[in-house]
């Protein structure tokens, strides 16, 4: 069994790199990101990213195209914490990060095919506008299935309530790309 500090024991504000200096003597196992962010959130905060970490392993959506979706939402709210934690993710699990690099030119770029272009214009839309028209859905539909859609719409919707979290809250990027590449 993993040992993790609760949030009763993690202190607030702890800044993630001071967690990659903890030793296994120490603490049993260095916490993963995600945790060391719901330690330092009330615990209500915590159970739901749990329940959405485990709900977001259900999708049908590609796990790249899943990280495609957030790291958008979350460059449109502009919360850090979750650009970085979305980056982050993304080089752990050797996804092609020049994709991520390339969301600023996703309607242009070669790295992304009509069908990523049409999730994207429909993210774009529903994060900024909270509205999409129909010919946005429509071109959406041609490319992806009623489940998919809604799990789509999921997405939009939970990392749009990550992100409030965190810039309610003025929890910034915790330089986890940073130290990833340090530790490459």
């Amino acid at each position: 069994m993993d040992t993790f500090l609760t949030p009763i024991d993690q202190p607030r504000g702890l800044v993630m790199k001071l967690v990659y200096f903890f030793t296994r003597r120490q603490f049993g196992k260095v916490l993963a990101p995600l945790k060391v962010h719901s330690a330092r959130l009330p615990l209500g905060f915590g159970m739901f990213y749990g329940k959405v970490s485990q709900l977001d392993k259900k999708l049908e959506l590609s796990p790249e195209l899943v990280m495609l979706v957030r790291q958008q939402v979350s460059r449109i709210n502009i919360c850090l914490f979750c650009i970085d934690t979305s980056r982050y993710v993304a080089i752990q699990a050797f996804m092609n990060v020049n994709r991520f690099d390339a969301l600023d030119e996703y309607e242009t770029s070669p790295l992304f095919s009509p069908a990523e272009r049409a999730l994207l214009d429909y993210v774009t839309a529903l994060t900024k506008d909270k509205n999409v028209s129909p010919a946005t859905f429509s071109r959406l539909a041609e490319y992806y299935s009623e489940r998919q859609i809604c799990e789509i719409v999921w997405l939009v919707a939970s990392e749009h309530l990550y992100n409030i979290t965190n810039i309610g809250l003025n929890i910034h990027s915790d330089m986890l790309c940073d130290i990833s590449k340090r530790k490459s």
